[in-house]
């Protein structure tokens, strides 16, 4: 049985603040400490986090378009390599099959300090795999709120 959580965890709703990773993590918004994406391929994805690490991610107040996973240096975080339709990509991939809920975190300034702000639930409504802007394909996703997905 599945202790992956689609929609809202708990208590905390959008505009809550978390100070790291590690507090994302405990809280269970998103639960890995490191990878962007929280999902499988045949569940889907329950939490993204946007945390400046993809040249291709974009976010406005509606809707955002996230870079897969891969082809980055992890030393200078450029985008090397075309990326592959590895587990954390099909986790995105069937979610926009699914239509389940997706939480979004993004990495924010506040009071001085980077933190992760809980964005709240989102739907992905689109998927492709097209060249970024440093020419290598790249998954991109294409996500609404959830009070906008039709």
């Amino acid at each position: 049985m599945s202790l992956r959580v689609f929609g809202h965890v708990s208590y905390y709703r959008p505009g809550d603040i978390f100070r790291n990773r590690l507090e994302l993590s405990r809280a269970g918004v998103h639960r890995p400490t490191r990878a962007g994406i929280s999902g499988t391929p045949t569940e889907g994805a329950d939490s993204i986090v946007l945390a400046d690490q993809y040249e291709d991610d974009a976010f406005s107040d509606d809707e955002l378009v996230y870079a897969g996973h891969g082809g980055r240096d992890p030393n200078t975080g450029y985008q090397v390599s075309d990326q592959e339709l590895n587990a954390k990509n099909q986790a995105l991939v069937q979610s926009h099959a699914t239509g389940q809920p997706v939480r979004v975190v993004r990495k924010v300034a506040y009071e001085g300090e980077s933190v992760y702000r809980y964005e709240g639930l989102y739907r992905v409504v689109g998927a492709t795999f097209e060249a970024g802007k440093s020419g290598f394909q790249v998954w991109k996703f294409r996500l609404v709120p959830l009070s906008l997905a039709a």
